[in-house]
């Protein structure tokens, strides 16, 4: 197959091949059991590929996979039977990633922005310029602004860590994650109650309640995959969504909760389970601190006032905690992975939290696990030069009170660029990042962007985020570089470890972003903070096992010894009180509430916008990033409203009519998708549609842009974005 050839595979051929591929196998089976003898007679061909091992890329999971290559052309990619955290899958988006490589519409050299920014007038030049203009530009911003002028920001990826290293060694402490956008509150609530952030082992569990996450549709490894198992042999899962998800309709039970309502079931469960003494009192007595005060806290909080809030009858509630507690403690509240909802996320999560300590089932089959020491190296390590201009801290430090150093809030360093307050931030690097399309309120975002003086995006496709910047360095898939080992839990079963070895040359004129980073440190003159390579690097970061490197090439992963579950029993937790707190002593020193205080979600100020807009994922979108994949666009080729059919009816909308959706932050068109399987009072749509760039032509001016439409509220204690604060008005298109 020739290259041109590979751009072209249809969805036909997609789902042929997989259907081929599964056909095949089970002949082969078929074959081995009815006549061994002619197998051994007549070996089967060889196929004419190359199998080389990578782990993926098309999202945060990693999934392990196998490369199929003739002739120089990824032909195929197939799940690794040795990866266990995937438990043998590789999902659609993942198959996906031959389309990502062969994309036509990939970027292909550097490019210079030459007209207006969203303009889409750009002059191709070297590396060499890019390079030398790019550091000339850093370097004029440090000289004018500090250091701590220009702002880093990256994706989920395997050479992320190096963008960090490189704002350290330059000087700048503003760094964003895109996990500011989703997944912080979450963090910091079972970090502030248990001392770390454990991991759900589903594959034990006898009892999950999913509240909120759809991980049916919104894939973890393995925990998707686990859930299905578990159900099969007979473990419940209920699920508390205002959507009826694909997980809904596999689940026990679902609750269409009213939304911004999660505080107030956990709540009540807590009650139900303090009151009937439901819980291992030994264990609380040891491993936690503030029963008492908790118990108080919930004393009025039954399942009758908790139907009142959430929708919920109070005898299902009431039901539940018994039947939770009972499985105990192989038995979870889902800590989930999305947690940037509401203004209080933290507190809604840290109630999460809490009903899983009254379950005792820190460290325990089926409950909560800690992550497992992988047991790799510091690599490299340097010391970062001390720049005496610069401002004490990040630029949105005191915006809140526990903000992660590390990771910032991308919402208020926004904020803080456009007042240029406490101090200007007028440069901004982004690597695989994409806040044009994953930000709330976009308008801000270009706003934002024609405060600075220069920004550069280093991507695989012209993003809307790049559409904007004055200078875009084209990157390589994950298929085609070598990145360094990463560490990946896998709940009990642990951590492995992976890396990534080029499957095909790179394309086109794209480099790492290791590559790039070095080569603009040595023209910025801290040549010694990337005085090292990718391989030099991965074998000090193996330096405890020298069986690994060998056993990464024959396998695609390698599993350091892993200690068995309640290796933390009798250890302290990372806590002020070195116990599980139940009361928070931390946010009592802060002045913040040391147990989570429900407060009903708040009504919209305006009675015309009166459906709280929620967002969500399906199996083939990950945020922005693949929805313009020419595979995955087949199976998602625009968003839709989800609208209840009782509210469409009030409304005059009928399926597949064009409706408006406005909020005080923007508007938007798109169809109305009818159905029974929403609460009235909330709508849904899926990002990464409604895209601006010139060079995403499956989604740009197709369906509406979330972003568009969210408006930038926070989390009041680590600034996480929260995301379902937004009221829409929702009206047919033409209608008055």
């Amino acid at each position: 197959m020739s290259q041109k050839e590979a751009t072209r595979i249809s969805r036909r051929a997609f789902l042929s091949l997989a259907g081929a591929t599964a056909g095949a196998v089970a002949a082969a089976a078929v074959s081995a059991a009815t006549a061994p003898e002619a197998r051994a007679a007549a070996p089967a061909a060889a196929p004419a590929w190359e199998s080389r091992y990578s782990v993926c890329d098309m999202c945060f999971n990693r999934c392990g996979l196998i490369a199929r290559v003739e002739n120089g052309v990824i032909v195929k990619l197939d799940p690794n039977p040795r990866f266990t955290k995937s438990r043998g899958m590789l999902c659609a988006r993942g198959n996906a990633g031959v389309a990502q490589v062969y994309d036509p519409e990939r970027l292909k050299t550097p490019l210079l922005r030459v007209g207006e920014r969203g303009e889409g007038r750009w002059k191709a030049i070297s590396w060499d310029e890019a390079l030398d203009l790019a550091a000339s530009k850093m370097k004029d911003i440090g000289a004018k602004h500090t250091r701590c002028g220009m702002l880093f920001s990256a994706g989920a990826d395997m050479q992320s860590g190096f963008v960090s290293r490189f704002a350290e060694a330059f000087g700048s402490f503003n760094v964003t994650s895109h996990e500011s956008l989703c997944l912080l509150s979450g963090n910091r609530a079972f970090v502030d109650t248990f001392g770390d952030v454990p991991l759900p082992d589903v594959k034990n569990s006898k009892y999950v309640i999913l509240a909120g996450a759809n991980r049916l549709e919104a894939l973890v490894t393995p925990d998707s995959m686990d859930l299905v198992s578990i159900m099969q042999k007979g473990a419940k899962v209920v699920v508390l969504d205002p959507r009826y998800t694909k997980s809904a309709a596999l689940a026990s039970e679902w609750h269409p909760i009213r939304p911004g309502t999660d505080m107030a079931f956990m709540l009540a469960l807590a009650h139900v389970i303090i009151q009937e003494k439901l819980y291992d009192a030994k264990y609380m007595a040891e491993r936690t601190s503030g029963l008492d005060r908790l118990a108080a806290h919930v004393a009025d909080k039954t399942p009758a006032w908790a139907e009142g809030e959430t929708g919920i009858p109070a005898a299902d509630i009431q039901r539940m905690a018994r039947e939770l507690a009972a499985a105990a403690p192989a038995a979870m509240v889902y800590p989930g992975r999305r947690s940037s909802d509401y203004e209080n996320s933290t507190q809604i999560r840290r109630s999460f939290a809490i009903v899983n300590a009254l379950l005792a089932n820190y460290d325990r089959p089926g409950g909560l696990v800690p992550a497992r020491p992988a047991g790799l190296k510091k690599a490299a390590p340097f010391e970062p030069p001390w720049y005496d201009d610069n401002p004490p801290g990040r630029v949105d430090a005191k915006s809140v009170p526990l903000l992660f150093d590390d990771e910032g809030s991308f919402v208020l360093t926004r904020e803080a660029v456009l007042k240029g307050a406490p101090y200007p931030v007028k440069g901004w690097f982004v690597y695989k990042t994409n806040p044009m399309a994953t930000a709330p309120e976009r308008r801000k975002t270009r706003e934002m962007i024609d405060k600075l003086d220069f920004m550069v995006v280093v991507d695989i496709a012209m993003s809307d985020t790049a559409w904007m910047a004055d200078l875009v360095l084209p990157a390589p898939s994950g298929l085609e570089r070598q990145d360094p080992v990463q560490a990946l839990q896998a709940g009990a079963e642990g951590a492995c470890l992976v890396w990534r070895d080029p499957v095909i040359a790179p394309l086109h004129q794209s480099r790492p972003v290791f590559d790039i980073l070095k080569a603009l440190a040595g023209r910025l003159g801290f040549p010694e903070a990337f005085d090292f390579d990718i391989a030099g690097y991965r074998r000090q970061q193996l330096a405890a096992f020298p069986e690994a490197e060998a056993i990464l090439k024959r396998d695609g992963v390698f599993y350091p010894p892993n200690a068995p579950l309640g290796g933390t029993d009798g250890q302290p937790f990372k806590t002020p009180s070195q116990k599980i707190e139940l009361y928070c002593s931390r946010y009592a020193d802060l002045g913040l509430d040391p147990l989570p205080v429900y407060a009903p979600p708040k009504p919209s100020p305006d009675a015309a916008r009166n459906f709280r807009l929620v967002a969500g994922r399906s199996a083939c979108v990950t945020q922005g990033s693949s929805t313009n994949n020419g595979l995955l666009s087949e199976f998602e080729p625009e968003n839709t409203l989800w609208l209840n059919e009782e509210a469409a009816g009030e409304l005059g909308i009928r399926q597949g009519d064009v409706v408006q959706v406005q909020s005080p932050a923007g508007r938007g068109e798109l169809r109305a998708l009818v159905t029974p399987k929403i609460r009235k009072d909330t709508v849904y749509m899926l990002s990464g549609f409604g895209t601006l760039s010139g060079g995403l032509s499956h989604t740009t001016g197709v369906g509406a842009s979330i972003v568009e439409l969210l408006e930038s509220r926070f989390d009041a204690i680590c600034g996480n974005s929260a995301i379902h604060e937004t009221y829409v008005s929702v009206k047919k298109k033409g209608a008055a």
